[in-house]
């Protein structure tokens, strides 16, 4: 995965001043909420509250950077809360603010600050460590919100070489959890949504965490981290299966890497203190990059980084232990999960990455193009995927084997462990929603392709509601059929975040999963359930120890 790129993809307020209560409106009037620092005003847009830009956290920068934040500072009068706050220090981002050190914002959708318990919806975007923030306009919450009756919470966090440095070793106290710092941004997130989401319509003892790519391992550290556990109640990991993190050996030695490339003493760490955020992201870039989900040194290719890099770091206190390994933690026994993954999520990074060859091979090539990789596993792996696909051409058989690979694999991994924990459920799902759309210089179709389902399960594949005609979606294609598969996914995953248990009109019961027949529930215009799916593919990719 590329980290420089990803897809980045009122009434006039009646209010309580004590309870934060304001009726529902009419769009385009504004919403003011009273909460612990001050009151904040955002805006009600078509039966929607939207509070963009709310700061959660104080301080990060100065003498506070590779730290926890300062205290935040309460204010007088009435907060603006109808612009998105600064996103972490990153190139910067279209229609955003300019990325900032201090970034502590986070950005709320209800359908009425009424005092209504609803689920909370708290989600992490994707984007590796490095990239992205809460105001990416395919994960906008308002669908969500209007159509399902749900609270969504969105933050910004640190990224990066500023979220992730890990200094513990060589810093001192006051630099505790360094390594970590971006994950404990998002549990800052969740306790600031148990202290105040009742003040807008939000159940403060029912909230549910997500995220896709990046954000699905966040969620994984979040599901496995002390500081997290008492703020939400169930999970969903998706195509990002967080299994394991960094180690501390590995974090150190990237620690070690940059001050080299800066020229500072291991003795003078606190030099860094004082180099530009932005020379820092130049910096970040110069060190060796490995992607979130590389499978060097890694059997099963699921989030564990060599040196280089920045991600959470198994610390052994703010995360006690890898997420997933060797098993589910025990921390979350009794909190449900849903985990799985796109069909087709290595077209995206073709895509991303400009990359027309894998498209153009016959089955020799494929054999070839395979075996820097898997080495000697290659032709039992090919001959497995042709027998059990016999219609599939080289491209679709690469392109299964890679999205697995990446995504997959790791996805049944958290499952099996899960389920083996005989605790609360788990879900396991593939999307399989087929887009239309081609790869840019080839005539194969994008399919399912990774962060595709963001949209989907926000609900933003909808026909427009003034009933004009509706644009091409930027993955989804332009087939109607997309509104209908949509929906049910977005259904499904309130659904859960409401009773912890996905379910849809129109759509099967979705069985727990198990390890006698493995159900999982493929999300499409047709949803259904399918036994034991993979079966001849996930025996061969046990066999040569990837799973």
């Amino acid at each position: 995965m590329n980290r420089k790129q990803f897809l980045s993809l009122a009434t006039l307020a009646v209010t309580l001043p004590a309870l934060g209560f304001s009726t529902s409106g009419r769009s385009g009037e504004f919403v003011d909420v009273e909460i612990a620092p001050g009151k904040v005003r955002g805006i009600r847009n078509e039966g929607v509250n939207i509070f963009k830009g709310i700061p959660y956290g104080g301080k990060i920068s100065g003498d506070r950077r590779f730290r926890r934040p300062a205290p935040l500072q309460p204010w007088t009068g009435v907060r603006d809360a109808t612009q998105f706050g600064a996103p972490a220090i990153q190139s910067p981002r279209r229609n955003e603010p300019a990325p900032s050190e201090d970034c502590l914002f986070l950005n709320v959708w209800t359908p009425a600050n009424d005092n209504k318990k609803r689920p909370v919806m708290f989600y992490s975007h994707g984007g590796g460590f490095v990239i992205g923030s809460g105001a990416s306009p395919g994960q906008d919450g308002s669908n969500l919100a209007r159509n399902f009756d749900v609270v969504v919470v969105q933050t910004n966090h640190r990224l990066g070489l500023l979220g992730f440095l890990y200094l513990d070793e060589i810093a001192g106290a006051d630099y505790a959890g360094s390594g970590n710092m971006g994950i404990l941004d998002i549990a800052d997130g969740l306790k600031w949504v148990s202290q105040n989401i009742a003040q807008f319509g939000g159940d403060p003892n029912n909230v549910m965490i997500f995220g896709e790519s990046g954000g699905g391992a966040k969620t994984s550290c979040l599901y496995a981290m002390p500081a997290a556990a008492p703020y939400f109640n169930k999970a969903s990991i998706e195509s990002g299966p967080g299994v394991r993190m960094s180690t501390k050996e590995a974090a150190a030695e990237t620690t070690a890497m940059l001050l080299r490339e800066l020229n500072i003493s291991p003795k003078d760490w606190r030099k860094l203190l004082d180099v530009p955020a932005a020379d820092l992201l130049v910096m970040q870039g110069k060190l060796p990059s490995v992607a979130p989900f590389s499978e060097k040194n890694n059997n099963k290719g699921v989030m564990q980084r060599n040196a280089g890099g920045f991600g959470p770091v198994v610390d052994g206190k703010v995360l006690p232990h890898h997420p997933f390994e060797p098993s589910a933690p025990e921390i979350s026994r009794n909190k449900p999960l849903l985990v799985g993954w796109n069909e087709d999520e290595y077209t995206f990074f073709a895509w991303e990455r400009k990359d027309t060859e894998p498209f153009k091979l016959d089955f020799d090539g494929l054999q070839k193009k395979l075996e820097p990789k898997y080495g000697q596993d290659t032709r039992k792996m090919i001959e497995t995927y042709r027998k059990a696909r016999p219609d599939a051409s080289a491209p679709d058989i690469f392109v299964a084997i890679s999205s697995i690979s990446m995504m997959g694999l790791g996805s049944v991994d958290i499952a099996e462990k899960k389920a083996k924990q005989n605790g609360a459920p788990v879900y396991l799902y593939n999307f399989g929603y087929k887009s239309e759309k081609k790869i840019p210089g080839t005539d194969y179709a994008m399919g399912t392709p990774h962060a595709m389902d963001i949209s989907f399960k926000f609900n933003n594949e909808i026909p427009p509601r003034d009933g004009s005609q509706p644009k091409e979606s930027f993955f989804g294609g332009n087939k109607p059929e997309r509104f209908e598969a949509s929906h049910h996914f977005a259904e499904l995953w309130t659904t859960f975040a409401r009773t912890g248990k996905p379910a849809a009109k129109d759509v099967p019961e979705w069985p727990a999963y198990n390890l006698k027949d493995r159900p999982t529930m493929r999300i499409d215009t047709k949803c259904e359930v399918i036994h034991n799916r993979f079966t001849e593919e996930l025996e061969m990719w046990r066999s040569i120890g990837k799973v």
